[in-house]
């Protein structure tokens, strides 16, 4: 199974410090928005990334439970550095882990908070994860449409956080791996600035994840003006099929490689 990714990372327009801590370390991948103030959400997303980036030193197919105890133990590292405050930290996580399950390739995606992961075909855009924010309750009531929550003034509002209290409820989906699906992880700063439309064409248009990764995040940043920090995760895993094969020959013969799979850009 041949795994691609790139990443990218920056503090948006407005913003002096970047809150949002990105990880791709294989089969693992997350981006988490921190919150709580500069030092604070830097710390909460942190933590975050360090207990899932254990997970990919775990042995055998990571599971549902483990990435609920990697979490548990960021929430406790995080009220633990808040002990004796008034202050309270917290920090939003939406992730990927490449499992396995009866012997087959999976995706197992998760997430608390509104960082989102999408699912990006040549076709079109799936929103794999539910935004856990008070304007998405509103959609599911009916009281708001999807895009007045885009422009909604408590858009950014969230009703679960991993740090903030108790471990709480976190989201699984099992995706068959397979294709040419690519994910898409980020943080609410790409999503508040770019249409899914437009992260679709992008991702869809690019010859490299990196190459998709680092195009969101200039066009969130420069021509969105990004008031938030932007990060973005483009990841796909797939056999290594025959036009693969035949660029390897290829680009061997002309004494160069593909391009590498763990570039990444943290601007």
């Amino acid at each position: 199974m041949q795994i691609h990714w790139g990443v990218a990372t920056d503090t948006g327009g407005r913003r002096q410090a970047n809150e949002d801590a990105v990880l791709a370390e294989p089969p693992v991948f997350a981006v988490a928005d921190g919150m709580g103030g500069h030092a604070r959400g830097d710390m909460a997303s942190r933590h975050a990334v360090a207990e899932l980036a254990g997970l990919a030193r775990t042995e055998g197919p990571v599971r549902p439970e483990d990435v609920v105890a990697a979490l548990r133990r960021a929430g406790e590292r995080i009220r633990a550095e808040m002990a004796g405050t008034d202050a309270v930290a917290g920090t939003t996580v939406a992730g990927a882990v490449l499992t396995e399950q009866d012997g087959e390739p999976f995706w197992l995606v998760f997430n608390v908070g509104d960082s989102r992961v999408y699912r990006c075909t040549q076709e079109d855009i799936e929103q794999v994860s539910v935004d856990h924010s008070l304007v998405q309750e509103m959609v599911d009531l009916g009281t708001i449409s999807a895009d007045e929550a885009r422009h909604h003034p408590q858009r950014n509002v969230i009703t679960r956080a991993v740090g903030t209290g108790p471990v709480p409820d976190i989201d699984f989906w099992m995706l068959r791996v397979g294709g040419p699906d690519q994910l898409v992880l980020c943080s609410d700063g790409l999503f508040g600035e770019l249409a899914d439309a437009e992260i679709h064409d992008v991702v869809a248009a690019a010859g490299h994840p990196q190459e998709a990764a680092a195009t969101l995040l200039d066009r969130a940043v420069q021509g969105g003006g990004a008031n938030d920090n932007v990060s973005v995760v483009v990841v796909s895993a797939r056999g290594e099929d025959l036009e693969t094969t035949e660029r390897r020959e290829e680009c061997a013969e002309q004494g160069s490689t593909l391009p590498r799979a763990d570039a990444g850009v943290n601007r």
